[in-house]
């Protein structure tokens, strides 16, 4: 073989432009943005949070607690540590103005901050104030501001009085923007910010009410954080300290931006499989116009081998200037889209040029490229020179030899893994590869399964008569139709666009359908122990109340499992990470389903013992008799678990993975929780009610909660959605690409049936009905490939019951339709206005 002489016919070759080349570049230039596009956008942002850590933290480190403020020993080190101290204490309570019938509420996470806040970044007020002005004190009325959708669900303007628990303030200004409200997790009210002091008298940080402090610290610019953090979670981390510092300031936005980026990355994989559906049809359908032009090489004396490294050498090139549009395209789209981009995020992300996630997109798209060409081109290495004339009349078709198959599967793999390992998502790849593989090889079963249906169809009696139809059918099923192409290529976007409208009406109607028969109307926290029995009694003796629950409640974190440190002992588990509810009971309720051992006696006062719920302790490898020790509140109790118990979280109710006997926690400050099932008429007046009596107790109304958590999936729907839209554009430009290619044949049939006395109507009708067809086909094939996937992800991955929505459903078999319709008839007017006779002509 000559390499020589391969590249000089590839040059040559290259000479005659890109003609049947332009859907073989927008296929692999699509994937290939999409790809770097999503990774572009998640290095911008990774970008920002590595930028601006520090601010979105609201310090260099950050020093959290939960039920307490810090000891002496605790702010001892922080002062011998840091330049600067930010005390910071935030919980949830209930801002509340007017007063008696007039009276309203609403659910606010409360912020009390010190004069040291915000160490860095500035809190912007509306009007423009400083922010020591706008919480200062008044007359003895202290300021407070909020932000601008709570004022407004109050009625508030600035001036107007509102009261946090039992103390009044003063609205001053509207909090439009608080440089730390990324690092401060998920909320579920609105932001209100008061001075620590200014909370002294409202009852709502008694001991045992569920606060969290937070103490940001500003550090010398020498300070080894890493170091920092090591001694201080030797010293502090067994007795409920929490650490972050400014390397990952939000590590909530970071960890979410990183999954739904490799879960994209993963939705544009499947883009450039539909991608790799056109590469392939394009080199197939461009190398079968080649055939006379490799006959005559082989007749000259070109080696096989040397033929198909030129049209490698071709493909290649090709394939490297899609790779770069699609990278140009990729990289300019989000900045050309940072405006939109940046207005939509928490944080300010850092929008540039990144070659990793270019890099990373152009590995994609190589394999991809060889993939889906190496399969067409062997096919014509190993075919005769002679047979190539005859196999342009009888169409045989027969596999290549099996060193070729070992390499497309290698291949194959070598994709796979890519995904992978740089997705970072090691068994979602895994499926999402054999979700593809599975697809593919579903419609192209389905493709074979429409052309024989089609087949038979254009035999049965009730056709006969009916001329467009019958031809529909009789093309959609003859030899060498567009039925395999435009089903892989668009039923396989339209897959992915069914699965994820399934998993998006799965998720809403599990929340409809299945919450409002078993979650309570409202999660009540902080009641302290002298309150319980009033509440009780107001809540018990409404009629329209149908069940009320109460439970003490602690916080307490898991730091030793049989004397050894618990991680060491079980490794990581989500029961470890952070403080955990903890509760006690002399009895267990009638809810309480007890798996295994046995529970203490009612008037049990030995060594400390603790039920663990069953399905966390089995994941943990926790077994009967084995010590756990819990700090709380500083002080920590060993105590034996003596019984395992079911604990139902998707109820929404009351469920605490720890429950220890009463007297080991005896002494220790606590509030309870209650859960309230009530009749929707009777929510408002019971909560105006114990709003009355307890100013201090923070009622959260479960549906509020549920709607929250519904706003930012449809947020993650939302997003999977665009990208599933553009594989489906992919699919399209297939499609485009298939009828672009079939136009030629088109313009000999309407010819031939010009010549047998057919109308342009009947001809166009004839185009329509089998374009409808095909388009028809493949979204009811997306249908189940899409729904497939749907009640795999529902019912494996999100454990709900799964039902097929037919909403969606139709609205893919329409898009289908929609696309082919559109596509096909684009290429039909050529057709319809050429000459008979100078078509038949020109095939003599």
């Amino acid at each position: 073989m000559s390499l020589r002489v391969a590249a000089r016919i590839a040059r040559r070759e290259l000479r005659g432009g890109l003609r049947g080349f332009r859907v073989f570049l927008a296929c692999l230039a699509l994937g290939v943005a999409a790809i770097a596009a999503v990774g572009s956008v998640r290095a911008a942002i990774e970008a920002g949070l590595a930028r601006d850590g520090a601010v979105l933290l609201g310090g260099d480190a950050e020093m959290s607690f939960t039920y307490r403020f810090a000891d002496e020993a605790e702010r001892a080190w922080m002062d011998q540590n840091a330049d600067a101290i930010s005390e910071v204490v935030d919980f949830r309570s209930m801002a509340v103005v007017g007063a008696g019938d007039d009276e309203e509420r609403a659910l606010t996470q409360v912020k009390g901050v010190d004069g040291a806040w915000p160490i860095y970044g500035t809190a912007e007020l509306s009007p423009d104030m400083p922010l020591d002005e706008a919480l200062s004190d008044v007359d003895g009325q202290p300021g407070g501001v909020m932000q601008r959708v709570l004022a407004e669900r109050l009625g508030l303007e600035t001036g107007d009085a509102f009261r946090l628990g039992t103390q009044t303030f003063r609205l001053t200004a509207l909090l439009e923007r608080e440089p730390d409200d990324a690092g401060d997790g998920f909320g579920l009210g609105p932001r209100t910010l008061v001075r620590t002091e200014a909370l002294a008298n409202s009852s709502l940080l008694e001991p045992g009410t569920l606060f969290e402090t937070r103490y940001r610290l500003k550090v010398p610019q020498s300070t080894d954080l890493e170091a920092m953090r090591a001694d201080a979670q030797q010293r502090f981390r067994d007795a409920g300290m929490r650490w972050r510092d400014s390397r990952n300031g939000a590590p909530g936005i970071a960890a979410f931006v990183d999954r739904l980026g490799a879960f994209l990355v993963l939705v544009g994989l499947a883009g450039l499989a539909v991608g790799g559906v056109g590469v392939s049809a394009a080199v197939r359908a461009y190398l079968e116009g080649k055939r006379e032009v490799i006959a005559v090489l082989k007749t000259l004396g070109a080696g096989t081998r040397t033929i198909f490294a030129a049209y490698l050498m071709q493909i290649g090139a090709l394939s490297i200037l899609g790779i770069a549009l699609g990278l140009a395209l990729g990289a300019v789209l989000p900045l050309l889209l940072a405006p939109f981009i940046a207005g939509s995020l928490p944080l300010s992300a850092e929008f540039g040029i990144y070659p990793g996630p270019l890099a990373e997109a152009a590995i994609y798209g190589g394999l991809t490229a060889l993939l889906f060409t190496l399969w067409p081109l062997a096919r014509i290495e190993e075919v005769r020179a002679a047979s190539l004339f005859r196999d342009a009349v009888s169409g045989t078709r027969r596999l290549p030899r099996p060193a070729y198959l070992a390499a497309t599967a290698l291949l194959a793999v070598a994709l796979v893994g890519c995904a992978v390992w740089l997705s970072g998502m090691a068994t979602l790849a895994l499926y999402v590869a054999a979700g593809l593989v599975g697809s593919l090889a579903l419609l192209t079963m389905a493709a074979q399964g429409v052309r024989h249906l089609a087949r038979r169809a254009a035999r049965a009696q009730v056709v006969r008569g009916r001329s467009a139809l019958r031809l529909a059918l009789g093309a959609v099923g003859g030899p060498g139709g567009e039925a395999t192409s435009v089903v892989l290529s668009l039923g396989l976007g339209l897959t992915v666009l069914a699965a994820v409208g399934q998993i998006d009406a799965n998720l809403r109607s599990a929340i409809d359908r299945d919450l409002p028969e078993v979650a309570p109307s409202y999660f009540v926290v902080d009641i302290q122990p002298d309150q319980l029995e009033g509440f009780l009694t107001r809540v018990e003796t409404d009629p329209g109340v149908s069940r009320v629950e109460t439970a003490p409640m602690l916080r307490g974190i898991i730091t030793r499992i049989n004397g050894q440190p618990a991680r060491e002992a079980v490794g990581e588990h989500w029961v470890l990470n952070g403080d955990r509810g903890v509760t006690y009971s002399a009895q267990p309720t009638a809810r309480t389903t007890v798996t295994a051992g046995e529970w203490w006696p009612e008037d049990y006062a030995g060594t400390p013992q603790v039920s663990f719920a069953a399905e966390e302790a089995e994941e943990m490898g926790l077994q009967l008799g084995d010590e756990i020790t819990v700090n709380i509140l500083g002080r920590d109790i060993t105590a034996e678990i003596t019984s395992f118990r079911e604990v139902d979280f998707s109820t929404a109710g009351i469920g605490f993975i720890l429950s220890m006997n009463p007297s080991a926690l005896a002494g220790a400050p606590h509030s309870h929780i209650a859960t309230i099932y009530a009749a929707p008429e009777a929510e408002a007046a019971l909560l105006r009610d114990l709003a009355r009596a307890y100013p201090n107790i923070t009622a959260i109304r479960v549906r509020d909660a549920i709607d929250r958590v519904s706003e930012v999936l449809s947020g993650i729907a939302a997003a999977i959605t665009y990208g599933a839209m553009a594989t489906l554009a992919t699919g399209i430009v297939v499609l485009i690409g298939a009828a672009a290619a079939g136009e030629r044949v088109r313009i000999f049939e309407s010819a031939v049936l010009k010549t047998v006395g057919a109308v342009r109507s009947q001809i166009l009708g004839y185009f329509a009905i089998r374009s409808a067809l095909l388009g028809g086909a493949a979204g009811l094939v997306a249908i189940f490939c899409g729904g497939l996937a749907g009640w795999a992800v529902t019912t494996f991955v999100m454990e709900t019951d799964y039902v097929f929505e037919p909403v969606s459903a139709l609205m893919i078999v329409a898009g289908g339709v929609a696309a082919t319709l559109i596509a096909g008839l684009a290429f039909a007017w050529r057709p319809l206005a050429a000459r008979p006779a100078s078509v038949l002509r020109a095939r003599e």
